[in-house]
């Protein structure tokens, strides 16, 4: 088998309302679809979410008639190919070995992606190829992994208790376990939201904090001490972007909460060292930002081995996979308990994951098991 062709679909969706984290504003819904096209009839598809997405779609493109005639089942050799691409090498200067010039650093953030779309699209044809859901080719069987469903993202004007009412109404609809996100207002008000949320889902409900990085060592101390009482499961992204395992070590001594972390760093080599760290107890990743599915299971392998419980970040259609394959070393696939928040995907895929009762069930569809809608694609069309 060879691959033909690599497309990229850039699609954007304006939200019905604007939402924010602690970190940034959102208003749209961006995804660039992957079809990698081979000579045996078999297109898989990946996912990437970043942006520029003009950025990404032109790096595809590279990237296609760089690995154009290759075996889309050696997916490590493609991977490598293209990650080579990021750093200088012997001959590779101006594209005097044939390949393209080391790519700008600036680039950086939006290369992982467009490796990370491409290489999923390269695990949906393995799957399909074998006949096999992808996490039965990883030797997973479990069907059923545990989910949570996030939401509280702030909304302009809204009560602190708002989201309380959105979080009990996923417990309500059979999540056992969810998520807030947090960390944009004053500490007081942080607690005040935090406390309607635990008064709201009961004390049987794991509730989670999705911070966005906004403390500094200190602060997210005095923090995690004025949280604690609402019996919180882990923070999330609780430091500045630039803080690093070593301040990571110094919140882990002295916050009665555990810590997750890994969904915004760019490869194995920066999650190592904060697993090594022993600071954190939940390893997160997202193989539509950051270098796809294939470094994702390179640090979901390091993870277990050193007792670093797995939970990847957002797309649980795609990651699901890997928290059934992982078993007991994961920890659980993320959710979205409200549909409009992400209108593209439940636009373009048809099949493939569904929650219920708490849990995503996977199909045992070939590959993701998602077939794709285009009649959507051509609607959100960028």
């Amino acid at each position: 088998m060879k691959i033909t062709d690599i497309i990229a679909h850039p699609l954007s969706a304006t939200l019905p309302q604007g939402r924010w984290t602690a970190h940034e504003n959102m208003d749209r819904s961006l995804i660039v679809l992957v079809e990698v096209r081979t000579d045996q009839g078999i297109a898989g598809f990946g996912e990437i979410a970043g942006s520029p997405q003009t950025v990404i779609c032109d790096l595809v493109k590279m990237f296609a008639d760089v690995v154009r005639g290759m075996d889309p089942l050696g997916h490590t050799e493609i991977w490598t190919k293209l990650f080579s691409l990021t750093s200088p090498r012997p001959g590779g200067l101006g594209g005097w070995d044939g390949m393209p010039a080391p790519l700008p650093r600036n680039q950086r953030p939006q290369v992982m992606a467009a490796i990370g779309g491409i290489d999923i699209a390269l695990w949906d044809i393995k799957g399909k190829a074998a006949g096999l859901p992808v996490f039965r080719v990883l030797g997973g069987t479990r069907t059923e992994v545990f989910t949570y469903a996030t939401g509280g993202y702030y909304l302009e004007g809204e009560p602190l208790d708002a989201a309380a009412k959105e979080l009990s109404g996923f417990v309500s609809a059979g999540y056992r376990a969810v998520k807030l996100k947090c960390g944009a207002l004053s500490l007081p008000d942080e607690v005040t939201r935090i406390r309607a949320v635990r008064e709201a889902i009961g004390p049987d409900v794991l509730f989670m904090l999705d911070m966005n990085a906004p403390y500094d060592v200190a602060g997210c101390i005095k923090f995690a001490a004025a949280v604690a009482p609402y019996d919180i499961f882990w923070l999330e992204e609780p430091l500045h972007w630039y803080l690093q395992p070593a301040d990571f070590q110094r919140l882990a001594a002295a916050s009665p909460i555990p810590l997750a972390h890994g969904e915004r760093e760019w490869h194995r080599y920066t999650v190592r060292d904060f697993i090594d760290s022993g600071a954190i107890r939940y390893v997160q990743f997202d193989s539509t930002r950051h270098a796809g599915f294939t470094e994702s299971l390179r640090i979901a392998y390091y993870a277990e081995q050193k007792g670093v419980l797995i939970a990847p970040h957002s797309v649980g259609y795609l990651h699901g996979h890997l928290v059934s394959a992982f078993g007991d070393a994961a920890f659980a696939a993320e959710s979205h308990g409200d549909n409009s928040r992400h209108p593209i995907h439940h636009a373009i895929y048809q099949g493939g994951a569904e929650v219920r009762d708490g849990l995503l069930c996977l199909s045992e569809a070939p590959g993701f098991g998602v077939e794709i809608d285009w009649k959507g694609v051509e609607k959100f069309r960028a």
